[in-house]
Parts: C-alpha cells; sequence; structure tokens
C-alpha cells in the first residue's frame, strides 16, 4: 500500500492559505453580514472579516515580492508574521479584530523558531490553542455562543488529533462547525432569529481554507443558514441574553439602546499604558476588544462619548488611524474634513488595466483605479475611489472577475456611508467600455444599472497574453513564451505569433454574430496587429465595425470585445 504522504505548513502554505481564506470569505461575505444579529443586525460581520483577510493578504503578498530575486523564498515565520501584522493594522471591528489575535496567537507559536522551514502536527495544535485563548484574553467581557466558542472548539478539536498539519487542520474545522451549529443554543439572541454566530461562521470558512492550503482537498463550503424560523429552545434560555460585551463578530450598539459609537484605532504604546487603557476603556463603554503587542496595538470599542476614547489613547500613547462610526446615522469619520462641494448625482467608478484605458474612461466621465500588472487594487483603493468621486449615486465596475467579491466589499462599505452603490459584475475592460457606452444619468439609476449590465453581458471579451510558464490549459499543453488567446477566461489558441493567434481568436468570436468589434493595443503588442484585424474583420465580416484605443502598458498583448 502506497504511503501517504505527510503535510505540513511552511511560507508558501501560509500564503495559500490567505489566498484560498480571503476567496472563501469574499464567497460567504453577503451570507454572513445576513445573519449578523449579535450584538445587532447592523449586517458588516463579513464585510470586517473580509478586509481584515484582505490586509493580512497584502502583507504577505509583499513579503513574497521582496524574495522575488532570491532563490529562498520566505520562511514560516517571515509569512505568518506578516499574516498577522498585515491583520492587525487592517483589522475592522469586533469580528476583524478577534481573527487578528487569532492570527497572532499562531505566529506566536509558529514563528518562534525563525529558521524553521515548516511545522508538523504538534505545532499546529499549539499554535490553534494559543490562537483561541489569546483572542478570549483579548476581550473584556467574553460572551459563550460567539467567534471564541468557536474558537475554542476548533483548539480542543485539534489538541485530541494526533497526526500531520492536515489532520490537525481537518479536526479543528469540524470541531468548529460542530460549536458553531451549538451557538443558537448558548446566546438567546441567535435562537430567537433562527441563525448561527456570523464570527463563527467567517472563522470556520478560515479553517475550511487552511485544510485546503495544507492537503489540496477542498471541504464543502459552509451553508450559511436563512433567517428564517427560530431554533427550538428553552424559555428560560432565551429570556438571559447577556449583554453586549463580547466577541460575537458584530460591531454594533446593544439591541435595546446602548453606545451610539464604533470607536477604531491603532495605537502605539508599551503594555503598562495598555493595561490601564483597558480599564479606563471598559468604565466607558462597552464592547472592548484590545489586540496586539509589541508596542502595536488595535483598539476597539463602542461608546457614547467618543471623544473621550480618543483621548484614553492620546494618554496610553500615539492612537492614528482613527476611526468613528456613529451607529444610528451609519456616519463614517477618519478625522478629515468633509469634502465643501456638493454631491454629484451619480458617478461611474471603473478599474483599469492600463493608462490609456484610464485616459478612455476619465473621457467618458469616469472615476478610475489603475490596476497594475500582478497589483490588483485593495477594497481600500476602490472605497478610495467611490469617496472621491463625491456622488450620492455610483455604478462600480470591477472589470475583472478575480475583483468581484474585492469591489463587493467596497460597495458595502461605501453603502454604510449613505452612497447608494450598485455593482456591475464586469469581467474584462471591454464589457465596461460597452457599460459605459450606454450609461445616461438623467435615467433613473436602477433603469441605467439595468441598461449597462445588459450591454455588458452581451460582449463577449478575449486577450491576447504571453505564457509565463509551461502549464496544462483548456487547449491544451502550454510551454512558456507561447501566445495565448483566451476567450471569455478560457484558452482557446495557442500559437507562436500575435497576430495570428489573435486573427484566430476573433474568427472564433465573430462566428457567433456580432455588431461591432472593440481593440484594446498594449505598448507591447506588434505595430501591426491592430491594422491587420481591422482590415481581416472589413474584407471577412460585413456590417461589423472596429474600433481600436491604446491601451498602454496593461499587462495583455490585446484586448478584444465583441458585441
Amino acid at each position: 500500500m502506497a504511503q501517504v504522504p505527510q503535510t505540513f505548513l511552511d511560507g508558501l502554505a501560509v500564503r495559500t492559505w490567505c489566498g484560498l481564506a480571503l476567496r472563501a470569505l469574499g464567497r460567504a461575505r453577503e451570507e454572513i453580514d445576513a445573519i449578523n444579529v449579535y450584538p445587532v443586525a447592523d449586517g458588516d460581520t463579513g464585510t470586517n472579516l473580509y478586509l481584515t483577510l484582505e490586509s493580512a493578504a497584502t502583507a504577505v503578498e509583499a513579503v513574497f515580492a521582496g524574495y522575488e530575486t532570491r532563490p529562498a523564498g520566505p520562511t514560516l515565520a517571515d509569512a505568518l508574521r506578516a499574516m498577522a501584522h498585515g491583520a492587525l493594522i487592517g483589522a475592522r471591528g469586533n469580528s476583524g479584530t478577534i481573527l487578528a489575535q487569532l492570527l497572532r496567537g499562531m505566529a506566536q507559536v509558529l514563528a518562534a523558531d525563525a529558521a524553521a522551514p515548516r511545522c508538523d502536527g504538534p505545532a499546529l495544535r499549539l499554535a490553534l490553542r494559543r490562537a483561541a485563548d489569546s483572542a478570549r484574553q483579548a476581550v473584556a467581557h467574553p460572551v459563550e455562543g460567539t467567534v471564541l466558542t468557536v474558537a475554542s472548539a476548533a483548539a480542543d478539536a485539534a489538541e485530541r488529533a494526533d497526526g500531520d498539519c492536515g489532520t490537525v487542520a481537518r479536526a479543528a474545522h469540524e470541531g468548529a462547525r460542530a460549536a458553531l451549529a451549538r451557538t443558537p443554543a448558548q446566546l438567546g439572541v441567535l435562537a430567537r432569529a433562527g441563525v448561527v454566530d456570523a464570527g463563527g461562521s467567517g472563522l470556520v470558512a478560515v479553517l475550511g481554507a487552511l485544510v485546503e492550503a495544507c492537503t489540496g482537498e477542498a471541504v464543502a463550503a459552509e451553508a450559511v443558514p436563512d433567517r428564517t424560523a427560530p431554533t427550538p429552545k428553552a424559555a428560560s434560555d432565551l429570556e438571559s441574553d447577556p449583554g453586549p460585551d463580547g466577541g460575537g463578530g458584530a460591531c454594533a450598539v446593544a439591541e435595546d439602546g446602548g453606545p451610539a459609537y464604533e470607536v477604531i484605532y491603532l495605537l502605539e504604546a508599551d503594555d503598562t499604558a495598555v493595561a490601564r487603557l483597558r480599564t479606563r476603556l471598559d468604565a466607558l463603554g462597552d464592547s472592548l476588544v484590545v489586540v496586539g503587542g509589541d508596542g502595536l496595538w488595535n483598539v476597539h470599542v463602542h461608546v457614547d462619548d467618543a471623544g473621550a476614547a480618543v483621548e484614553a489613547g492620546v494618554e496610553a500613547g500615539r492612537p492614528y488611524r482613527i476611526r468613528i462610526t456613529h451607529f444610528g446615522l451609519g456616519d463614517v469619520h477618519t478625522g478629515g474634513p468633509r469634502p465643501p462641494r456638493e454631491r454629484a448625482q451619480r458617478a461611474v467608478v471603473a478599474v483599469v488595466p492600463g493608462q490609456g484605458l484610464a485616459e478612455l474612461y476619465t473621457e467618458a466621465g469616469a472615476t478610475t483605479v489603475l490596476a497594475r500588472p500582478g497589483e490588483p487594487p485593495a477594497s481600500g483603493e476602490l472605497l478610495a475611489a467611490v469617496r472621491r468621486a463625491h456622488a450620492r449615486e455610483v455604478v462600480l465596475l470591477p472589470n475583472d472577475a478575480d475583483l468581484r467579491d474585492t469591489a463587493a466589499a467596497a460597495a458595502e462599505q461605501a453603502r454604510t456611508e449613505g452612497v447608494r452603490v450598485a455593482l456591475i459584475p464586469t469581467r474584462s475592460a471591454v464589457q465596461g467600455i460597452a457599460a459605459l457606452a450606454v450609461s445616461e444619468p438623467g435615467r433613473r439609476f436602477d433603469e441605467d444599472v439595468v441598461q449597462m449590465t445588459s450591454a455588458a453581458g452581451a460582449t463577449r471579451y478575449a486577450e491576447v497574453v504571453v505564457a509565463e510558464h509551461r502549464s496544462w490549459t483548456t487547449a491544451g499543453i502550454c510551454q512558456a513564451g507561447d501566445v495565448l488567446g483566451l476567450i471569455d477566461g478560457d484558452v482557446a489558441v495557442i500559437g507562436s505569433d500575435v497576430t495570428a493567434t489573435a486573427e484566430t481568436v476573433l474568427d472564433r468570436m465573430l462566428q457567433a454574430g456580432g455588431e461591432l468589434v472593440t481593440l484594446v493595443v498594449g505598448d507591447d503588442a506588434p505595430e501591426t496587429v491592430t491594422t491587420r484585424l481591422e482590415t481581416r474583420v472589413r474584407e471577412s465580416y460585413l456590417a461589423v465595425d472596429t474600433v481600436a484605443y491604446r491601451g498602454g502598458h496593461q499587462g495583455a498583448l490585446l484586448l478584444i470585445g465583441v458585441e
């Protein structure tokens, strides 16, 4: 019988885990937001977890980018410290702050030996226990039936597992799933709403990604319960809900009144000052979570006097990245002055892959976010663009299938600031061009979104790129340096000549018909490719028009759209 290879966690596996967890939270974000009822139903737990993990993933990618010219990649310690630090500085809400502390607890164990190339099952067991314990210690008044309960159950299950990292990760995931299902029996507000804890649901997704990173085998996605009938529960239990203090994974005020503001900031301070800060903030409000260490902390609290919470931070050390949210108004303050100008009624915000397209979109009235090759924008950049557009209504065009979750998180954040945002899931910049071409600001917002969505959906898209390495594709095996023609995201043509490959791709697209061909030519494409393609359309396809644009340095040699 063949021996099953031992699984382990190293720097590359941490990077994989981070990416998988971010995608898992992206898929589940809206469902987790929808079941967010504790302390109140403000519907942001999934978004907060996603934004926190996004910050962690950005930090990990930055570490790997620093090793590109060196043969040895980041160590396990390098990757885990980056993941934990990124989560700490980007943590949002109770849920994100607790997730940051969970990651920090794991890093404290697994990064203790900076030279260790990997960790085994016993080390992962210790890391998960440290993670759960440190997260619970970070919360001023822990409440059962929350993400803290789910984390503790994961650690308990891991401690009972005997094996490699894959075995331990699976046990932790199963333990977390079972604990999540029991959360309505521990917290009456969950039972009445017929849901499980939102923060715990997010943690189960993160642990599922850890299993896949260790084993290469995906776990079944959790079905987040709808908010339907309440879970059966004893009346005595339903009458004994704890207060809003704790780590339930929501960042809001309690249902029956409660603090008016959420205050979050990063703080540079020593341990003694932070201990005094905890005492003072605990007296000011509730839902207090302070995570971090080694001089850098993330502080989260709900209070009625936001100024006093910030002043307490000033007395303790140097607070920065201060964020104050008024729960009742959904108003967000970041310390800067509000723009004095009047908001426009409507704007379009679009992600574009090159400077040429950025200029084209800008001329059409859009606010653009430049996506450089290999550097997709984070949700914070998209949110900043929405704010920069300064409109009451915004249509968001991600122009990349991989940016859908990022754009959705940015849209959700913008909505909390009072902006009406519609996300059109464009997968290519040429689909965005088609959507922008039919936009009419004078139309009702919903009607305009429908027309733009229809135009984008009716546009087939393709791109011509050069393969960076040998790999399997839907069109066969390609070698590094081959020219690839992708249609609607799948490799359809493998060739050696850019122009010939582009002609083949265009022919295949026009076989299904079309009235307009859009070409976006990158700086690295042959100078003759535009003329050749325009000539081919003119000579071979009657009544089909062609329009061409310079895309600049856009990653792909050529983008093609057919409407």
